[in-house]
């Protein structure tokens, strides 16, 4: 008898132990996710909006706000010292307001670029520390440390200043990298034409890419960082006015439900 109520005492503080865990993590807004699975492709992390707060879906957003015909410019990999002033330039001839998704290292090291993004009107994307494009594969504590790390690196380049999106190192999203996002304020971002401008594969097949039939809002990927970046700019110099001419407004990515 002994033993049977031993036993029943050490279930109940148990109970008591994950009950208090949940607790501080739902008091938190942390989903409660699994630490390190080796499945974290697979599974799934709950989050929930704050009470009041408009919803940031865990849906990966591939769309430019508002109806019509309206595009989101996309720009990865940056900040770059050399690129991303160059990028920039062409953004404020053409009065484009554009969505810098920054690798945190980088943000790390070129903070006055981060400020100057921002005081340009841009929106601030996390993408993640170091562009792990293996982060699918990776246990979920590695992907939330990849993920609220560079966010916190590119809040501390410029502080005060919104991050409102996510955007995994090569698309490489899993449903808990989503829900880690979500819970942090940012919403998970694609994007809808690519046209590799990252392999520099030239002008005018870039261009070719970019000028193909367009869906609706369309989110477009272009890169200021990672290698050399001269065929993007060249390539924003033709495209930007090409929209413009045909009646496109520049907006930025959906991010919350109406």
């Amino acid at each position: 008898m002994g033993v049977i109520i031993s036993s029943v005492r050490r279930r109940r503080a148990g109970f008591a132990v994950t009950g208090a865990v949940l607790g501080l993590l739902a008091a938190a807004g942390t989903p409660a996710l699994a630490a390190a699975d080796g499945s974290a492709g697979r599974s799934s992390a709950a989050s929930g909006p704050a009470q009041g707060a408009t919803p940031i879906p865990v849906g990966i957003s591939r769309l430019a706000q508002g109806p019509g015909h309206n595009v989101a410019i996309t720009i990865d990999d940056g900040p770059d010292p050399r690129w991303t002033p160059q990028v920039l330039k062409v953004l404020r001839q053409n009065h484009v307001k554009a969505t810098f998704c920054m690798i945190g290292t980088r943000a790390q090291k070129h903070p006055a670029l981060v400020r100057e993004i921002a005081a340009d009107g841009h929106q601030l994307c996390d993408h993640s520390v170091d562009h792990d494009v293996t982060m699918d594969h990776k246990p979920v504590a590695y992907q939330r440390q990849q993920i609220l790390d560079g966010k916190a690196m590119i809040e501390k380049a410029v502080p005060g200043v919104a991050v409102n999106y996510y955007r995994a190192p090569g698309g490489a999203f899993t449903p808990d990298s989503r829900a880690i996002a979500t819970a942090s304020g940012m919403r998970p971002l694609g994007w809808s034409v690519d046209p590799k401008d990252w392999s520099r594969p030239g002008l005018p097949a870039i261009v070719a890419a970019l000028e193909g039939k367009l869906p609706q809002q369309p989110t477009v990927l272009f890169h200021d960082g990672g290698g050399d970046r001269s065929e993007t700019v060249a390539a924003l110099k033709q495209y930007l006015p090409w929209l413009t001419a045909r009646g496109y407004t520049f907006t930025f990515p959906v991010r919350t439900t109406p």
